[in-house]
């Protein structure tokens, strides 16, 4: 047995690793030594549970009651903790109290019971079924336009189990019978296996958005609960958890309780996977440390791009066809969210509501139902935030009930009915569905769909990002900065994620590309008459990540396009592909990268930008891992990482790569900055450790007078034993404007006066000990480095 750290003890960091098949608990076990001399506070490990028969993220659990044995078992679990904490090192896990996976009947055995039991299984109450609508439904068969008609010929019966090509389910006793047909036996389950294109509109079970083979879990019961959170909670309890995240939390019926009952079992650091729109704050009442990051995210890179760059960006967009007014492309998004993929749950929302009175004395409207359904959508498509949490935060409500009924003045008597019914009963059934799936509806339309469309500038379509908010000014990511810091100093930060649609180091390239729009626009209007894509959107977006993502080969950038194509849904999609279509963005790649004048084009660009790139990396890292929150590194992001969306950003790490480099580093070496990317290593190893070493509070902005003075994004912090800052950040931004005018000439930067000496840790050098009294020049502080990390002693 372990001993447990402090209670609610936040990390001073966190290093996300994903396990699966080919990287288990044994091989994590393995980099912990790693981690520790990177600086690193805590280990944060992927859902851990067991999983999908050869899951590669864990995110599909099908039996919450043990450790994946495909990720080494339980011992290898106990055995990694006991290891990591021997080392200083904290344990954080990844747990999806949403959903389950049911894509393998078979594998999952509470599922297999309410296939087998219905009512009466045990684990009924397990999930978010609708018994009273008829057999469960099961969207598997191929449907070739009959409707699964030929699909159902194929079922047979082996061993007890109806039989779907390598699906089996089981059959309910007394069911089957020596000579009886297969459509018989079928007709007598519980459930019926009917076409895939059935789950969107007809489906009678809640599922994580529109994936039917991930069941919603009904974390609100308090028996499924414990039965969903025993084991991990035996983690805790035997000293080897120190840390939760908690998967989509906006999913679950009451987060706010869910949460109060987690916290209550679980005396750790918890964060929650919340998606915040620009200026939301997470709920005052929910007892966590904060979110997993997004919205720090947005404002580390946006600091970083240049607003002059907007109009030529948007001019491209025009010019090309691509939509450019966020406001409207998110509506159309969300309004084919909600009527088409999730209309199974706008329909069961519908049913539970009252009927807006008639205009007279006649018959009900019979048209009343479809009515309530439109409303629902709307009202659905309405928020301005992810979700609300009646009764607290009114005010989210109120909004999305304004202008579901602005936009459909037809609907507002509908929306009124509804606006009084949860209004009078705001934990009651109806309130709790339309609150859940706001979240499905703003996260499927605005993120999965809209962010793939609206591809003006796509540094800015990240996952609680705002395209239409083109850059963060410094004074805006001070206030944000400090704000973090007074009201969720332990939450979470972020630069990149196993969720986010490009890494730091794609964004922080593109970030620079806004700094030269006038003469990337003009290329991309050259290369597009040369070897445009298929559609204007996918076009744009296509340039920007060969750009953002170069050096990139052809498989991997096709892979990419071709799922942002099925995702924004324009020329192709996942549920009605066009073969043509998609024929021609697999093969775009291999034009451009075959054609020996345009590739040189595409390179030189890239070697314009690249160094502004770099730079923009380090400067965002810096004020990531030294500013307010917990900071976490996505695996690999030590060096330079180039990913895209997953499972792109799932790749294989080489931790032997690094960890050589980080032996060169432990001996003194400062590396330059290049493409190895060992310069990133060391300001991580240096960020990680002075963080640890001083555990810093407060948060001070600093103001560099001179007429480079906007360039320069420095802030103070204070260790709890100083009595006055001893530890500065300084981040050069916009660098390629920078050098055009001149570098930093004399601009200066004030140090916050107190006793001791500042040393500059990224290059060792000690400054005057006179350094506040007499302010440093920025162009000597920032000869080596884009960066600067000061501390005092």
């Amino acid at each position: 047995m372990t001993t447990a750290k402090p209670v609610n003890a936040a990390p001073t960091s966190t290093y996300r690793l994903q396990l699966r098949p080919g990287f288990t608990l044994d091989d994590a076990a393995g980099q912990l030594d790693y981690l520790r001399r990177l600086g690193v506070g805590a280990l944060y490990l992927s859902p851990v549970l067991a999983a999908a028969p050869g899951s590669q993220h864990g995110y599909d659990v099908v039996d919450p009651t043990r450790v994946s044995p495909e990720l080494g078992g339980d011992a290898a679990r106990a055995a990694l903790a006991v290891k990591a904490h021997e080392l200083g090192l904290g344990v954080v896990a990844d747990i999806v109290p949403n959903h389950m996976s049911v894509v393998r009947a078979d594998a999952n055995p509470w599922w297999w019971d309410v296939l087998a039991r219905g009512r009466d299984s045990a684990h009924a109450s397990s999930f978010d079924i609708d018994f009273d609508a008829g057999p469960l439904l099961i969207p598997v068969l191929g449907d070739d336009g009959d409707g699964g008609a030929a699909a159902l010929a194929e079922l047979t019966i082996d061993d007890g189990c109806l039989v779907y090509h390598d699906k089996r389910y089981p059959l309910a006793e007394g069911t089957f019978a020596p000579g009886d047909t297969v459509e018989r036996v079928h007709e007598r389950q519980h459930y019926r296996l009917v076409s895939w294109r059935r789950g969107d509109a007809e489906l009678t079970y809640r599922r994580f958005f529109d994936v039917s083979e991930l069941a919603a879990v009904r974390a609100e019961d308090p028996g499924v609960f414990e039965a969903t959170h025993a084991e991990i909670l035996r983690w805790a309890a035997l000293g080897q958890l120190d840390g939760l995240r908690v998967d989509h939390v906006d999913g679950l019926t009451d987060p706010g309780g869910y949460l109060r009952a987690l916290t209550d079992r679980f005396r750790g650091w918890v964060v929650v996977e919340k998606i915040l729109a620009p200026g939301e704050d997470l709920p005052q009442s929910w007892p966590v440390a904060g979110t997993t990051g997004y919205d720090a995210l947005r404002e580390l890179c946006g600091v970083f791009v240049n607003p002059s760059g907007e109009a030529d960006l948007t001019t491209l967009a025009l010019d090309h066809g691509v939509e450019v007014d966020v406001t409207a492309a998110d509506l159309r998004a969300r309004r084919h969210a909600a009527a088409v993929l999730l209309r199974a749950e706008v329909r069961r929302i519908a049913a539970l509501l009252p009927p807006r009175p008639p205009r007279d004395r006649g018959e009900p409207d019979p048209e009343a139902l479809g009515r309530r359904e439109e409303a629902v959508a709307e009202l659905l498509c309405a928020f301005d935030v992810y979700r609300s949490y009646l009764p607290e935060g009114e005010r989210h409500w109120a909004r999305a009930v304004e202008t579901a009924a602005r936009r459909r003045p037809a609907l507002a008597p509908d929306l009124e009915a509804i606006d009084r019914r949860v209004r009078r009963d705001p934990r009651g059934e109806a309130a709790r569905r339309i609150q859940q799936t706001s979240g499905m509806v703003v996260a499927m339309g605005t993120e999965n769909t809209a962010f793939y469309r609206l591809t003006r500038f796509t540094a800015l379509n990240e996952v609680g990002g705002d395209p239409a908010d083109f850059a963060v000014t410094p004074e805006e990511f001070h206030t944000a900065a400090a704000r973090r810091e007074a009201a969720r100093p332990h939450t979470m930060t972020a630069l990149s994620t196993h969720d986010t649609k490009r890494s730091e180091d794609v964004r922080a390239r593109l970030a620079a590309l806004a700094e030269v729009a006038e003469g990337f626009t003009e290329a991309v209007r050259r290369w597009t008459e040369r070897c445009a894509l298929p559609e204007p959107a996918l076009n744009l977006l296509g340039w920007q990540t060969l750009v953002g993502a170069w050096p990139i080969g052809e498989e991997r950038l096709a892979d990419y396009l071709l799922k942002a194509a099925r995702e924004a849904r324009l020329g192709t999609s996942w549920t009605d592909p066009d073969p043509d279509f998609e024929d021609r963005v697999r093969a775009w790649p291999g034009r451009v990268l075959g054609d020996a004048s345009l590739r040189g084009e595409v390179t030189s660009v890239v070697e314009s930008v690249r160094e502004a790139g770099w730079s923009n990396s380090l400067g965002q890292k810096a004020l990531q891992l030294l500013g307010p929150g917990v900071p976490d590194l996505y695996q690999g992001t030590e060096l330079w990482d180039l990913s895209l969306v997953d499972p792109d950003n799932r790749r294989p790490v080489d931790f032997a790569a690094r960890a050589d480099l980080l032996a060169r580093l432990e001996q003194g070496w400062r590396p330059p900055v290049d493409a190895t990317g060992a310069a990133k290593l060391h300001l991580v190893r240096t960020c990680l450790h002075a963080r640890r070493e001083l555990r810093p509070r407060g948060y001070l902005p600093l103001a560099a007078s001179g007429p480079a003075h906007r360039h320069a994004l420095a802030f103070a912090r204070t260790s709890p034993e100083a009595s006055t800052p001893d530890l500065v950040v300084v981040a050069t931004r916009l660098p390629l404007t920078l050098a055009d005018a001149g570098g930093w000439d004399d601009t200066v930067l004030a140090l916050p006066s107190g006793p001791g000496v500042w040393t500059e840790r990224l290059t060792g050098r000690v400054l005057s000990p006179h350094g506040a009294a007499v302010p440093p020049p920025l162009a000597e502080l920032l000869d080596t480095y884009p960066v600067a990390v000061l501390t005092r002693r």
